[in-house]
């Protein structure tokens, strides 16, 4: 039986959105936090650790997803948990220093918003950010960090119908075994049973049937 029929080889995670946005909000975050923070704060770990878990979790949950859809939700789910901690970490930093954080329907939060949706490469932020503010960035990450929220809610429902449509690994093999014996033929008996090399005369019983 070929491993594919019943464990996915396609598992490329790069190709997500939901991974590509995590990562614009990494390497945006990794910046903020080392330009911005003073050095020695303890911030700008919890503020790194908790964007790279928002990318490395979903990575790592898409790849377990191979053989545990249980775990593929639960790590898709930390990885949102991780992406709402930095969130407030951002919130926190505008409003402690007295920053703005632009309203939903502010002009620079709309032009942030159409400019975010259409670029997912890491690269770009990179070179965008670096003549900016900290206002401007932290909302920039807020904008982000809300985006791929809305990209990993919907993963996280894809990821429960799929399960509750094609089950869990077990599901996955039996089908591909049945798949299988039916393809060649195979049925319950087996050359176990019935008159096999274990009966009648074989190597193990002598002329009359005796041992």
């Amino acid at each position: 039986m070929d491993n594919e029929d019943f464990i996915r080889q396609d598992n490329n995670y790069r190709t997500l959105k939901a991974f590509q946005k995590a990562e614009c909000v990494y390497d945006v975050t990794y910046y903020f936090a080392n330009k911005f923070l003073c050095k020695g704060d303890r911030t700008i770990d919890q503020m790194v650790q908790a964007a790279r878990s928002g990318k490395q979790n979903l990575a790592e949950g898409n790849i377990d997803g191979v053989t545990s859809k249980e775990m593929e939700i639960k790590l898709t789910n930390v990885n949102r948990a991780s992406l709402h901690e930095l969130l407030l970490d951002y919130e926190d930093y505008l409003r402690v220093r007295g920053l703005e954080q632009w309203p939903y329907d502010d002009p620079r939060c709309v032009q942030t918003r159409a400019f975010c949706k259409k670029h997912l490469d890491s690269a770009v932020y990179r070179e965008k950010i670096k003549d900016r503010s900290d206002e401007t960035i932290a909302n920039i990450a807020i904008t982000l960090i809300h985006q791929c929220d809305v990209l990993i809610r919907g993963l996280i429902e894809w990821q429960k119908r799929n399960f509750l449509e094609n089950g869990g690994i077990k599901e996955e093999m039996y089908r591909a075994r049945k798949a299988y014996r039916d393809r060649n033929g195979v049925n319950g008996q087996n050359r176990f049973n019935g008159q096999d090399r274990f009966n009648g005369q074989n190597g193990f019983n002598g002329p009359n049937g005796q041992r």
